[in-house]
């Protein structure tokens, strides 16, 4: 198969990877793609907003398929506009992808069909806003309702916070996301992401992961994208799973078919397992990033099949198998992320800490230039490793770490303290 892959991180870089193994791929592009992902695809100069243009590559080089990575081009119905050119896409549809494309949809969508989740309120002006929060106290959650690049989320834990967060996105501050505001309320409890594949109708889940937003150690700072993942996760009990199943996954299928939108690629919900049960807190409509990259390297199947699969409404008669070693991921940022950051700093050693047992390196934002790679973004390196325990896999993406040269980078040093925490507990 000829298969087009869209995006340029290091969730594209880890799915490249899954793909190039498949033993069904004859042909792999990438658009744009990155450093690292050259190793493993064809990188190309696509607009991937273009979207007659992206369907006139495909017509001309026989695509079969095209799997696309971030949330904003299917937000903006790329996956309509390729089936309907007769094109293969794995994904959900324009209206589908509204469960990530507007926070206020999935409340209101949660609040329909009875989906355990936080109270909320939707706010269209800061005035109305602001009485809402100050009536309520802290702590309390204010979003941007559209896609803000995972950065349109503030857990305000003073009535201050929520004030200043609700003044920057009435102000404009995520562009026409902050449009509308949707507040809601802290729900406290531990969190974790979990996956299911999804073909309209049927759902299947994923190994579990647990994502580390805060871009410090101790989960202290600014929310990021993600700073590192771990996948399994002990906090997700089959008790728990199956919970999460039932009450939130497949009512969201079968939610979502019943308004005739029916959901079709990687449904992701963000979990708070709370003291009164799991509750969605938000949901997206790809892999995470960077969970994507621990799943990755756990999953023993051809992802490939997976797609077609899930594209072609098969997932009935589907599984998918799971290496049992744990994988954990470090994300290696530039300095100043998430806030203002330095491009174009070089970065050395990727070989040499690629070496080590159990360590893969993907790149999230990297370009390569005169023979060396460089710093292109603000998540630049997932350094990724697994290993028997959690504990174990940690220890080698350090030590990995720990040989890259890259004085203009840094990374949170803790991922998985939790579960590694569990692990030494039983000894």
């Amino acid at each position: 198969m000829n298969i087009l892959l869209l995006g340029s991180g290091g969730r594209e870089h880890a799915l490249a990877w899954k793909i190039a193994a498949s033993p069904l791929l004859t042909k792999l592009w990438c658009a744009p793609g990155n450093a690292g992902i050259a190793r493993e695809a064809e990188c190309i100069a696509l607009d991937v907003a273009d979207h007659p243009e992206v369907i006139d590559f495909c017509k001309r080089n026989a695509v079969d398929l095209v799997v696309v990575g971030p949330e904003t081009p299917l937000a903006a119905g790329i996956v309509d506009d390729l089936t309907s050119a007769g094109i293969k896409a794995f994904g959900p549809s324009k209206l589908a992808a509204q469960l990530e494309g507007s926070k206020g949809f999935t409340k209101d969508f949660c609040s329909e069909f009875n989906i355990p989740t936080g109270a909320y309120r939707r706010f269209g002006n800061s005035a109305d806003a602001l009485a809402y929060v100050r009536a309520q106290g802290a702590p309390i959650v204010v979003k941007a309702d559209g896609l803000a690049a995972g950065k349109g989320v503030v857990v305000a834990q003073t009535l201050a916070e929520a004030e200043a967060a609700i003044a920057m996105m009435f102000e404009g501050g995520f562009g026409s996301a902050g449009a509308e505001v949707v507040i809601e309320e802290f729900l406290s409890g531990c969190e974790i992401s979990f996956f299911a594949l999804c073909d309209g109708e049927t759902a299947i889940a994923l190994a579990t992961a647990q994502d580390h937003k805060r871009v410090f150690d101790h989960d202290q700072g600014p929310n990021t994208g993600g700073m590192g993942a771990y996948s399994p996760t002990p906090f997700v009990t089959p008790e728990i799973h199956d919970q999460i199943m039932a009450r939130i996954i497949l009512p969201t299928v079968a939610g979502m078919k019943t308004r005739g939108t029916p959901f079709r690629g990687i449904l992701y919900a963000g979990v708070m397992l709370t003291a009164q049960g799991p509750k969605l807190f938000e949901y997206n409509v790809r892999f995470g990033d960077p969970e994507c990259q621990v799943l990755m390297l756990r999953m023993m199947s051809d992802i490939v099949p997976a797609f077609l699969a899930s594209c072609d409404g098969q997932l009935k008669n589907f599984d998918l198998r799971w290496f049992p070693d744990p994988a954990l991921t470090v994300v290696m940022a530039a300095k100043g992320y998430p806030g203002d950051y330095a491009k174009g700093t070089r970065i050395e050693g990727l070989d040499d800490a690629a070496k080590i047992e159990g360590v893969e390196i993907f790149h999230a934002g990297t370009v390569a230039k005169d023979g060396a790679i460089l710093a292109n973004g603000g998540r630049v390196l997932n350094v990724c490793a697994s290993g028997r325990t959690v504990s174990e896999a940690q220890q080698r993406a350090y030590q990995a770490v720990d040989r890259i040269q890259w004085p203009d980078g840094f990374c949170r040093r803790d991922i998985a303290w939790q579960a590694v925490e569990q692990e030494r507990a039983k000894g």
